[in-house]
């Protein structure tokens, strides 16, 4: 297929990044991380980036973007994500676009709405609710009038909330809605769609062994390390799901098996939203995975749905 791009989804923890890199390997692929935090420098642990070794077997673009306290944008990754796979195209090997960021591959896949403009007042108002309030009463709102945009949207992600409500008052429309009249589909690639999925205990528990291991890594030291940087806590990079709760950890409010069941509980209901936003997508052809079942196998049945057998593996 002229153009073919492979798209492997799932929720976090599914195995994304063995079958991507065993998949790689057996056709001859590169790999664009679709991952809305890897693309932060410094941010190595915590967002469970591909080892070093890892990226020696396979080439990966799209990580190690920004730094912490610069501001990117989907509109940003749509357009050097775009880039980075026409390269590999254009060296005759096929892009993997893979990652739990449902936004950032439907951005590649199906172009991006921009919206309305932004209204200083009413931003500075919302915000200032935030601040005053806390989150909670103004995620509630957004639920109430654009349940689907909810559904997709981190209950303590400030940015995405105030700019969804933003988008409602301006306009008197929900920004899902709208999202779907303003997208432009990208005719430049051939997506084959690969979502990887496992029983939810299963599921949850290789979630509760991951928390354990980046915590054995030096989670806690990262942060504080960022920290020391001067990247302060209220940058949306810093309120990345385990950081912030780090965060705390370190300010003294809760103590380290707080901190770790928050994380394990708040990405278990990470992972539910995301397969929400992917089970959406019918072009998705999915796999159910077992822990018994060897990623060599799956990998082996996803190359018969592509029809592709070993091209030129990588040394």
């Amino acid at each position: 297929m002229s153009n073919a791009l492979i798209v492997i989804v799932g929720p976090t923890a599914v195995g994304k990044t063995e079958i991507g890199l065993r998949l790689a390997e057996r056709i001859g692929a590169e790999i664009i991380s679709a991952d809305s935090r890897q693309v932060y420098r410094f941010m190595d642990i915590g967002t469970a980036k591909p080892s070093p070794e890892e990226r020696r077997r396979i080439t990966h673009h799209m990580i190690d973007v920004v730094n912490p306290n610069e501001e990117y944008t989907v509109a940003d990754y749509k357009s050097e994500a775009e880039i980075a796979i026409n390269s590999v195209i254009r060296k005759g090997e096929i892009p993997i676009l893979t990652g739990g960021s449902g936004l950032y591959v439907r951005a590649v896949i199906d172009g991006i709405f921009s919206g309305p403009g932004s209204n200083p007042e009413i931003r500075k108002r919302l915000e200032a609710q935030a601040e005053k309030a806390g989150l909670t009463p103004l995620y509630d709102k957004l639920r109430q009038v654009d349940p689907a945009a909810s559904s997709r949207i981190h209950p303590g992600d400030k940015r995405r909330i105030v700019r969804a409500l933003e988008v409602y008052e301006i306009t008197g429309r929900p920004i899902s809605v709208l999202q779907e009249e303003g997208k432009e589909k990208n005719a430049d690639f051939n997506p084959i769609m690969i979502g990887l999925n496992r029983p939810r205990e299963e599921l949850y528990g290789r979630i509760d062994e991951r928390v354990e291991k980046i915590f054995q890594q030096g989670f806690v030291e990262e942060v504080k390390t960022l920290l020391e940087k001067g990247y302060g806590k209220n940058l949306i990079s810093m309120e990345a799901l385990g950081y912030r709760e780090v965060v705390q950890f370190l300010e003294g409010k809760t103590d380290i098996e707080q901190t770790k069941s928050k994380i394990k509980l708040d990405t278990h209901h990470y992972a539910r939203r995301q397969l929400t936003w992917f089970r959406k997508d019918k072009r998705i052809t999915w796999f159910d995975l077992q822990n018994e079942e060897k990623p060599e196998e799956t990998v082996e049945t996803i190359c018969g749905l592509l029809g592709k057998t070993s091209r030129k593996p990588h040394k």
